[in-house]
């Protein structure tokens, strides 16, 4: 059943390269569904970036946050429960992007997640999901945005494929449109560019299955079929399942071609902050559907502000049916990655179920922190040893690397940078001042990292053999000690190399906890054993979304 206490009122915002979108919804909770009661779009170009350094300008970043605050305003006029904001592609690549963040944190007093290309296109695939019947029937969805075009390849469950390219709008004309109107050389180069940049990702997903629909969704997307509907006397209220043909396509980018800046302006349908980036988000769809094979698409008006909310939905368990898959999403995103990287599967399920029996047992006493943040712990836990795939030298290291960049599903930018780092931390130095990105986390994080690596330390510590030794671990604490018995699997194993390698770690969990640890051979065999848990999807009820 669906929880009574939800939120009834949602808003959702999406900060892009090129424009800030948000959209407040109704729910309810017992269809499920949602009911779109406002949108307002800001055209703030936040991807217009120092040419010499990459950094967002400050210019861009006023707009940003004058648009946020507006966005905010509204919200609250409309009584909203909650607020869900994400930043994408110019955010995620700019170095001083978590700074903006911060900035936003402090003045609009909004928390926006950074989420990655992969996250991103998968919130746009539920997105285009809450308004497109798949029926079962495979389909390509493609989000031309400001930074980066998102393709996502599925039949109404789990993607088949999905990636994020940067080739975006505002990113391809900052770099190759240098003339008005587009002169032959520039528009060579940007054909030349877009093509290299997708074809690649578009030879993977034809690998990955066949298909019998593309889906186009956003701005450009939009823009086009606007400029399409008007050229045959419509003036169309909605642009939803508007079919837009190749030719049209090329039609109207070799108008738009021929056309100065001042003349696109004027054309209609485009809107003045749009009117300078078409050219190369039309070639952008032009390439995709070439390289596709496809003579037309289907215009959807949902995109990732609707995804955001229908994955709130799903971490509520107000989805099912043909959404069921995405409750999973973290656990399968954690697993898969432990395959491809060929983790030794016993020994993290060993060390994973140790480390989250320490936090569950220390929790209220030595920490605070919450379900979420044991999800984190557990992640980080099952690929801890990932880097073995790189080399045993070091490897902790390599774990980091693998984990931030192995595109992790269902995560923030932000949660991803903590699993890998208390990865990174399960073994050798502790946090120093010269590891950057230790360093460049918020405060909080740190401590999350210090507090969760302590455990993981432990836990990898008592499975030193990788053979399960260690059955469960007991936690008996008064007056500031920790007492850690170690229960093991066979009584006549004494288990001393795994309490020896414990008491390793004792300095490092004293300093941190502020607690006394004593480690100690337990003989009693708990009559229920401890099993780890892992994150499961909730009980779902039938959608009609």
């Amino acid at each position: 059943m669906p929880d009574p206490e939800v939120a009834k009122t949602l808003a959702a915002i999406d900060i892009g390269t090129n424009s800030i979108h948000m959209v407040i919804v109704q729910l309810q909770a017992d269809l499920p569904s949602y009911t779109i009661v406002a949108r307002e779009k800001y055209m703030v170009r936040l991807g217009e970036y120092c040419q010499s350094t990459g950094w967002l300008t400050p210019q861009a970043m006023v707009r940003a946050l004058e648009a946020l605050t507006r966005c905010k305003t509204l919200a609250v006029a409309f009584a909203v429960d909650e607020i869900i904001a994400v930043a994408t592609s110019a955010v995620r690549e700019a170095p001083n992007g978590p700074e903006f963040l911060h900035q936003v944190e402090r003045v609009v007093g909004l928390h926006v997640d950074l989420i990655s290309g992969p996250e991103e296109a998968r919130r746009i695939y539920l997105g285009v999901l809450s308004a497109v019947a798949f029926e079962g029937r495979s389909k390509v969805v493609i989000d031309i945005g400001g930074g980066s075009t998102e393709i996502v390849l599925g039949n109404g469950h789990e993607p088949k494929y999905l990636t994020s390219v940067k080739a975006g709008a505002v990113r391809l004309t900052e770099e190759l449109v240098k003339s008005d109107p587009v002169s032959t050389r520039d528009f060579a180069n940007l054909r030349n560019q877009v093509r290299c940049l997708l074809e690649p990702a578009i030879e993977q997903l034809k690998l990955s299955g066949s298909f019998e629909q593309l889906i186009g969704t956003s701005g450009t997307i939009t823009t086009l079929a606007e400029i399409d509907a008007r050229s045959t006397g419509l003036s169309p209220t909605s642009l939803q399942g508007h079919e837009l043909s190749l030719a049209s396509v090329q039609r109207i980018l070799q108008q738009l071609r021929g056309m100065s800046l001042e003349e696109r302006r004027r054309l209609p349908g485009i809107s003045e902050r749009r009117a300078d980036i078409i050219v190369a988000g039309a070639t952008i769809l032009q390439e995709a559907m070439i390289l596709l094979g496809v003579h037309s698409l289907t215009v959807c008006e949902a995109a990732l502000r609707e995804g955001l909310i229908v994955d709130w939905m799903l971490s509520r368990g107000l989805i099912a049916d043909r959404l069921r898959y995405q409750g999973s999403v973290r656990t399968r995103s954690v697993q898969r990655l432990a395959e491809k990287y060929h983790i030794d599967m016993a020994h993290s399920e060993q060390v994973t179920r140790l480390a989250l029996s320490l936090f569950d047992q220390t929790r209220g006493t030595l920490h605070r922190w919450s379900t979420v943040d044991r999800e984190l712990l557990w992640a980080a836990a099952t690929l801890h040893n990932c880097g073995h795939f790189v080399n045993h030298s070091s490897h902790h290291k390599h774990s980091y690397y693998l984990i931030r960049n192995g595109g992790l599903l269902g995560f923030t930018e932000e949660e991803i940078e903590v699993i890998a780092n208390i990865a990174r931390y399960h073994r050798k130095s502790t946090p120093k001042r010269k590891h950057l990105p230790f360093q460049q986390m918020s405060k909080d994080h740190k401590r999350l990292v210090r507090n969760l690596s302590i455990f993981l330390r432990l836990a990898s510590a008592l499975d030193r053999r990788h053979k399960g030794v260690v059955e469960a671990v007991r936690c008996v604490i008064q007056s500031r000690i920790v007492q850690l018995f170690v229960q093991p699997k066979d009584p006549s194993d004494t288990c001393e190399i795994e309490i020896w390698n414990a008491e390793f770690k004792k300095a490092e969990f004293e300093e941190m906890f502020a607690y006394g640890l004593q480690i100690f051979l337990d003989p009693i065999i708990p009559e229920t054993l401890e099993h780890l848990e892992i994150p499961t999807p909730p009980e779902l009820t039938t959608s009609t979304l």
